[in-house]
Formats: structure tokens, C-alpha cells, sequence
């Protein structure tokens, strides 16, 4: 399959000559991560949507996997500028620096008068934590640039290009994806200039989109822009050994122990057709009640589908997404996915007409056995006709920055 997510040499030559020879030298990767934060915000609040909630950064694996969802996100796909395993190893550690600070919370460094200021402004003379996560992971062209393929993740490779796709190139693939989530707009897009700033030298946004979760009404899930409950049945925390996290041994470079596999895909909605169809027939497309959010073969949001007792798709048809994403049998079981999905809203197209859809986002112990199993179960469901993937990417999310001498990365370039 021809990888057309990876930007041609001359794209990525001209990124070079954008930042200028200095900023891939030694002495500019060694300037990152100047300005840090006086005064951590506290470490925990008692609110969990508290203007200071801290996430704590450090663990096993990275925060914004398993972190019940925030308000607000933003997933920015970057080309690397820099060539070397060493360089990238620098840029990963100015990374974790600022992930590091800016998870915390504080009062930025005054620098003097004759320098320019520490912080943006953006959240005011105290930068509140937000319940801020700093998310990393690498897409395979990542590898490529730095000659590294041999410690690439086994099954990671660009993004599969499915039946019902309509991949626009220029939303697709990067070398590096940044998940940003947070309480709050402003504590993402804070934290997005923050980090664009101390990485200059080293990374260029490829695309961005940005992503909001809709308030659970009147309660439950969250509901994405067809008016329908996203994300009711993920797996439990208790699951996420087998679900979610690269184990150690296998056919995974011994590094990869603790990441997990992110898929990203950007899904338009055609909402203006969407809009014209019923109510009962959109039900029956999705399989669940819009109201509450309940199977069409249960009462409540929570009640689990019941297929064994509804063989020929009577109350939940044989066709509709839920079903066919999981159909609840002992042999897809292990196929779920954690999911963790936002909206978005671009404004209009070129043509007046509204484009606005889904960030799907999901972490996969096994891309193959999980994502793409699923994908090709709901190849030409009758969803289709309403909504166009048009971008994204597979990733691998670094396993967890575990303590303050630890960095993104440092078993991959160990």
C-alpha cells in the first residue's frame, strides 16, 4: 500500500530550511524547555473539574489514556525537522519538560525585562493545571527519518485506507502526535503554544484539529454531533492489561512495554442529510434509542444489547453499528476498544455546507486484532451513507514517564 500520509522530500526539505541550520544544531536542541513554573499548583483538588485539578504525569503508562475524558482536546499531528536519534531523543526530553510543568500548574519564571516573557499570558499570571494531559505517541515515518526502522512497533505502519474512506493526504499520518486534553479551550490551546514554542527547532505541525465533548444530557455518556450517546460501553480499568497495554515479550520491540496503539480518525457527519431522516430510522442505523441512549432491546443506557435472544435482528438489527462493531460473541471479545472520542466543527466548506463530525480515538493493545477487525465489520453499513472519514492516522503512544529522571522515550533510544 502506498503510504501517502508521509510528506514528499521536498515538503520536508522545505521544513528544514524553515527553521533555519541553527535550530537542529546541538546548541538549539539544548535551549529547549527554557521557562519553567514557580509554585506548583496543588497536586490533587477536591473538585474533579476545578480550575487546579492536577492529573498526576508520572506513571507506568501516559495520562489522557485511561483520564476520564476532559472538555476539551486537541490532536496535533507533527513532521520531525530534526534526522538524528540523538536529536529526536532531545526533542522527546524538551517534551517532557514542558508536559511536566504544564500538568503542574504554576506561576511562570520571570526571565528579566530584557528577555522575552516565560509564558503566553493566555490563562493569566497563575497557570492553573486545568486537569491538563500531555499525550505522546509516533507514527512509522517517525522510524524512517531516523533510520531507526528496526525498533519500529511491530504492527504500527500507516493508516489502512478502508472501503467507505475518503482520505484528504494532507489530514493524514505525521511523525509525531500530540494529544492535548484539558478542562478547559484555553488551558489546551495554552499548553499547544506552549509546547510549539520549545519545540520549534525540532517538529512542524502537519495538521490540527481541535475537539469539544457535549455535556452528558440529561446524564450518562456524552453525545456526539448526531445526537446520539458516544462511548457507551468501553472496557474496564481492570481490562486494560489485556485491551489497552503492549505487554512485555511477544513480537514487540522490548521498549514498546506499557504504550498502546492510537488510532486517530477524523469521520465527517453529514449532518444536513442526517437531519432528514427519522427518528425511528436513525435508530435503527445506530441501534440504540436516542433519548436515552438504551439498545432497542433494553430500557437504559447501561443495559447491554441482547443479541442471543434476538437472532434475526428484530429489536436491534442485524446491520446496525452497534451490532456489528461488537457483536458480543466469545470470539470478539478481545476485539473492543477503548474509546475516546470528541467533537468537532470546522465552520463550513468551500461548497456552504456545515463540516463537523468525530474525532475517533481509540488505544488498542493490538491494532490488528482490535481496530482493524472492527473497521472491517462495519464496511458498507448503512451508517455510511451519513458520514466520511477523511483523516488521521495509527500511532504508537509512548509507554509513561516514570519520575522525574525519566523522559519520553528514553527506552527507545536507550
Amino acid at each position: 500500500m502506498t503510504d501517502s500520509s508521509k510528506p514528499s522530500v521536498g515538503r520536508r526539505q522545505f521544513l528544514r530550511r524553515a527553521v533555519g541550520a541553527a535550530a537542529v544544531s546541538g546548541a538549539a536542541l539544548a535551549g529547549y524547555g527554557v521557562g519553567g513554573f514557580a509554585q506548583p499548583a496543588r497536586a490533587e483538588a477536591a473538585s474533579p473539574m476545578s480550575a487546579d485539578r492536577a492529573v498526576p504525569f508520572h506513571g507506568a503508562h501516559q495520562a489522557g489514556i485511561l483520564t476520564p475524558g476532559q472538555e476539551a482536546a486537541a490532536f496535533v499531528a507533527f513532521d520531525l525537522t530534526v534526522t538524528t536519534p540523538a536529536e529526536a531523543a532531545q526533542l522527546l526530553r524538551a517534551i517532557t519538560e514542558r508536559a511536566r510543568v504544564l500538568t503542574a500548574g504554576g506561576t511562570p519564571v520571570n526571565l528579566g525585562i530584557s528577555a522575552p516573557s516565560a509564558d503566553s499570558g493566555l490563562l493569566g499570571p497563575e497557570v492553573p493545571a486545568g486537569g491538563l494531559t500531555v499525550t505522546v505517541g509516533v507514527g512509522s515515518s517517525f522510524f524512517d527519518v531516523l533510520g531507526i526502522q528496526s525498533r519500529r512497533p511491530a504492527q504500527l505502519r500507516a493508516m489502512d485506507v478502508f472501503p467507505n474512506d475518503d482520505l484528504d493526504p494532507a489530514r493524514c499520518g505525521g511523525d509525531l502526535m500530540l494529544q492535548l486534553c484539558g478542562d478547559s479551550r484555553d488551558v489546551v490551546l495554552h499548553a499547544l503554544r506552549d509546547i510549539a514554542r520549545h519545540t520549534r527547532g525540532g517538529m512542524q505541525v502537519r495538521w490540527r484539529i481541535d475537539g469539544f465533548r457535549s455535556p452528558s444530557r440529561p446524564s450518562g455518556a456524552s453525545r456526539n454531533l448526531l445526537g446520539f450517546k458516544d462511548g457507551i460501553v468501553n472496557p474496564a480499568a481492570k481490562e486494560a492489561d489485556r485491551l489497552v497495554w503492549v505487554p512485555a515479550g511477544g513480537s514487540e520491540p522490548a521498549w514498546t512495554e506499557g504504550g498502546s496503539y492510537h488510532v486517530v480518525r477524523v469521520i465527517r457527519m453529514l449532518v444536513e442529510f442526517w437531519d432528514r431522516v427519522t427518528i425511528s430510522e436513525q435508530e435503527r442505523i445506530i441501534g440504540r434509542r436516542r433519548d436515552s441512549g438504551a439498545p432497542l432491546s433494553g430500557s437504559h443506557e447501561t443495559d447491554p444489547p441482547d443479541y442471543v435472544d434476538d437472532p434475526k435482528g428484530s429489536a436491534v438489527p442485524l446491520d446496525a453499528h452497534i451490532r456489528l462493531a461488537n457483536p458480543r460473541t466469545k470470539t470478539t471479545d478481545a476485539s473492543r476498544l477503548l474509546r475516546r472520542g470528541y467533537n468537532y466543527d470546522l465552520g463550513t466548506d468551500t461548497n456552504g455546507d456545515l463540516d463537523m463530525g468525530l474525532v475517533f480515538n481509540a488505544y488498542v493493545q493490538d491494532l490488528d486484532r482490535q481496530f482493524v477487525a472492527t473497521q472491517k465489520r462495519l464496511a458498507d453499513e448503512p451508517l455510511v451513507d451519513y458520514v466520511s472519514p477523511v483523516g488521521g492516522g495509527y500511532f504508537f503512544a509512548l509507554p509513561g514517564v516514570r519520575d522525574t529522571s525519566d523522559r519520553y522515550g528514553r527506552a527507545l533510544f536507550a
